[in-house]
């Protein structure tokens, strides 16, 4: 077990609320037809001019109050976005950890690992409260829309906006991480991705490049191998899960994902028909909707399957404590 606790979560929905049956009327679709194709009734879009980092602070300040901590309690903060953060340098979390006034107390960096993003951010910030590196804010921030154009139906029906922060720090008696898995295949053919301008020379935008069918069976794989060997290292079978936090990016590609694995329908927190397809924020989201809206008890196991472009794929399962 990675002793760490959850000390406190916080999810952002930044700008307005764009419903399918706008994006619909706009491209001359069936909104009926669309919302059943995507599982999504609306999303969110930020303002030109809105920054990472403000919404970022804006989450890790709410997740700090539910933790009761301060900003001078943290010792780490990671900034996670797959779309990138407000400049390439200096960090997101640089610029975070300055606007809660922090100086020389804390260290702050970047982290890129596509929508899987987040698993990786809590693995890394669970083994540096473990070792005495605590407490960790990971603050998530996607801002898709900036990457989307409406000649690209695919992404731009699904994608939206969303900010999530989560607080780690010192666990309680049997709390921590039981079980994980990381991992990449950066051999597989590319199914999803966003270039760099500063590579292409031209704006970029995210592309879907694999058909519907390829991605969905990927997606399976990968998170079936993930699932399975988190499971075995914790000595555990999917009934001894309470909570199934999965990578949302579509209604149907979650429906996938459930029926492949075999979840029971009971342990999810679905959020994608309300905010749509929110890439490495999907999770953290997810955790706080959980962590706010229904009774977690000691002892509860939560498991984190994270999927992201290159294949990346991560499954974390964490135990409530006493």
């Amino acid at each position: 077990m990675i002793p760490v606790r959850i000390l406190g979560t916080a999810g952002v929905l930044p700008g307005r609320a764009v419903p399918t049956e706008e994006l619909a009327r706009q491209l001359g679709r069936d909104p009926v037809k669309l919302e059943a194709n995507t599982g999504i009734r609306t999303r969110y879009w930020v303002e030109p001019g809105t920054r990472m980092r403000d919404v970022g602070l804006q989450a890790l300040r709410s997740a700090l109050e539910a933790a009761k901590l301060a900003p001078t309690d943290l010792r780490r903060i990671l900034f996670v976005s797959s779309t990138g953060g407000d400049s390439s340098a200096p960090a997101t979390a640089s610029m975070i950890a300055g606007a809660l006034g922090l100086t020389y107390t804390c260290d702050a960096f970047d982290l890129n690992n596509a929508c899987a993003g987040f698993v990786s951010a809590f693995d890394v910030a669970a083994r540096s409260v473990a070792t005495g590196l605590g407490p960790v804010g990971i603050v998530t921030v996607e801002f898709c829309s900036r990457a989307l154009e409406p000649g690209n139906p695919r992404p731009y029906l699904v994608m939206g906006d969303a900010a999530a922060a989560t607080v780690l720090g010192a666990a309680r008696p049997n709390e921590g991480v039981l079980g994980v898995s990381l991992s990449n295949n950066g051999t597989l053919p590319p199914d999803t991705g966003l270039g760099q301008p500063l590579f292409t020379g031209k704006r970029e935008t995210i592309q879907f490049y694999a058909p519907r069918g390829y991605i969905f069976q990927v997606a399976v794989d990968a998170l079936g191998s993930a699932t399975q060997a988190a499971l075995q290292q914790a000595n555990l079978t999917l009934e001894d899960i309470q909570w199934v936090l999965p990578h949302q990016p579509n209604g149907p590609l979650v429906d996938a994902i459930v029926t492949s694995l075999g979840i029971d329908r009971a342990k999810l927190i679905p959020i994608v028909q309300d905010v749509g397809s929110v890439a490495a924020a999907s999770i953290p989201y997810s955790l706080d909707v959980l962590m706010r809206t229904r009774e977690v008890r000691p002892g509860d196991r939560i498991l984190l399957l994270g999927l992201g472009a290159g294949v990346a794929q991560g499954a974390i399962i964490y135990q409530v404590g006493g």
